[in-house]
């Protein structure tokens, strides 16, 4: 029998509460998505552009997205192998990309069980059903170090979309006790005054929903905002599907709203995927390589708690990331909505992915009250009382502490007593539902808040920035610990707690260094 190769960081548990009810139907056809090596390491072009260090933007020599795939896509041979174990195995090849370094196989459940090594089975839990495995994933012994990863196997939900709407207390008053549009907040937050992202693309990842036009019409004409570029990719079969307020059309529509009002003259590319770990991957990869459109800038919305995710999904994730930090791309993500127990049963302290990568700006929550249209009163962190309202930051358990952070002060983490981890979050902003941000979803106006709000407040302020300078401020978590530290760019927040941390002065595990000061930040990274 031919030697097999267990891919790294594959094993899987099955959700907590779900049980199999027996094998998938094995004549479904299903697609995998595999990750494979890079021609040499993205560690490489980082080290070749200074995007990794506390460089000065305009002295980076960011890769273009032809000069990156040419340097660290995948190699030609690599694609030939896996074109060869493809055919050898009954699968067929949906798509090879090189740039992306990702291969899309799709064959009936029978042929992948033959081809991975798995033993896909029916999963029903409380939130319902999906196809699922347990255990490892492997691959014969002759494409060991090809494969560094396998989606698709298991579509379970990969993440949740990190938005709360206002809902008023019965009873109580009707209306949050103030909310705000988003030029309101970039008022209060000092955005660079005169820019409005020109020439810009903002990339959204959404994992459901959908948006009408009518309502973005409505919405920005109630700005006295003309209708901003936005033009939906789809990937993976996904669609821009509208349904309702109650869906994920609001997670869609914020992120639409609010990056478009705070730049209005820039494409927003907003990338659709199915809700599963694979969709996730190359709805990012897809973004962070688009050649068409060119984010300079990528939001997303999406996560879930650290310890759902496999180590494989995790290392490629960041992967892509790091690629974007090569390119001049920032990666702006959501912290989570649940405090330090980012949601997960029993209140140990957990973190969220993708925010925890070392690679992302990881966006944190505030609650902001204003004393006038151009001055805060009061920004504490967002905590509600209650671990289901409440900023989300802490310590990674998977990624180590980057050398960037190596000053920060980063504490040890509360769940494992161990050395610190990457720090959550960077930055922050307004995510409070009480003071959250006025939107309009499926006809109808609302308020939401979350650190959903924060991704894409922060990834206009970036298009901006990068309209201003003229080049792309890219990576910039090596220089919020370095060289914009004591420079303003950023209003300390040192009031309140997550549960489990506190803020205070400096850096710390609820809003980072806290909520943006945009014309300083500017000022700071123009010099």
């Amino acid at each position: 029998m031919a030697s097999r190769h267990t891919i790294p960081g594959s094993e899987r548990q099955a959700l907590e509460g779900a049980k199999a009810v027996g094998p998938a139907r094995p004549d479904e056809r299903i697609e995998a998505t595999l990750r494979l090596r890079a021609k040499t390491p993205a560690a490489q072009a980082l080290a070749s552009s200074g995007a990794g260090d506390d460089t000065h933007p305009a002295r980076r020599r960011y890769l273009t997205r032809e000069q990156y795939a040419a340097a660290h896509g995948a190699d030609a041979q690599d694609l030939a192998h896996i074109a060869t174990f493809a055919q050898a195995h009954g699968l067929a090849v949906v798509e090879s990309d090189a740039a992306r370094r990702s291969v899309v196989l799709s064959g009936t459940t029978q042929a992948m069980n033959t081809a991975f090594g798995v033993n896909l089975q029916q999963y029903e839990h409380d939130g319902g059903t999906y196809r699922g495995r347990t255990g490892t994933i492997s691959v014969p012994g002759d494409l060991a170090g090809i494969v560094e990863g396998v989606f698709g196997l298991d579509n379970r939900p990969a993440a949740d979309p990190h938005l709360q709407r206002y809902e008023p207390v019965k009873g109580m008053r009707t209306v949050a006790a103030k909310s705000f549009t988003p030029p309101a907040l970039a008022k209060l937050y000092d955005f660079p005054a005169g820019a409005d992202g020109s020439g810009q693309c903002i990339g959204i990842i959404e994992l459901g929903g959908g948006y009408k036009p009518a309502d973005l019409s409505t919405y920005f004409a109630s700005l006295g905002i003309a209708n901003p570029n936005v033009k939906p990719v789809l990937v993976g079969g996904a669609t821009n599907h509208p349904t309702n307020a109650n869906s994920a059309d609001g997670e869609v529509l914020l992120d639409i709203e609010v990056a478009g009002a705070i730049a209005p003259k820039a494409t927003i590319a907003v990338y659709f995927t199915p809700n599963t770990t694979a969709g996730f991957l190359n709805a990012i990869t897809t973004a962070v390589h688009d050649a068409v459109n060119k984010p300079s800038v990528i939001s997303i919305s999406w996560g879930s708690a650290e310890s759902g995710w496999t180590s494989q999904a995790m290392t490629q994730y960041d992967q892509a990331f790091q690629a974007a930090a090569a390119m001049g791309v920032t990666i702006c993500v959501a912290s989570g909505d649940n405090g330090s127990s980012d949601g997960v049963a029993g209140g140990a302290p957990n973190v969220d992915f993708p925010a925890s990568s070392p690679y992302a700006l990881g966006c944190g929550g505030t609650k902001l009250l204003a004393a006038s249209a151009t001055k805060i009163s009061s920004e504490v962190v967002w905590n509600e009382g209650s671990t289901s309202s409440a900023g989300g930051g802490g310590v990674s358990a998977f990624f180590p502490l980057p050398s960037y952070q190596a000053k920060a002060g980063v504490p040890v983490s509360v769940a494992t007593g161990h050395k610190a981890g990457r720090g959550v979050p960077d930055v922050a902003g307004d995510a409070d539902p009480n003071t959250g941000y006025e939107v309009r979803v499926d006809g109808q106006n609302m308020v939401i808040g979350g650190t959903s709000a924060v991704a894409p407040l922060w990834a206009g302020l970036v298009a901006l920035m990068n309209q201003q300078l003229g080049h792309p401020v890219g990576y910039l978590n090596p220089m919020l610990y370095g060289s914009l530290v004591g420079k303003g760019a950023t209003q300390d927040i040192t009031v309140g707690n997550n549960g489990s941390y506190s803020a205070k002065a400096g850096w710390d595990p609820c809003t980072g260094w806290g909520s943006p000061n945009g014309a300083k930040l500017l000022a700071a990274l123009g010099t």
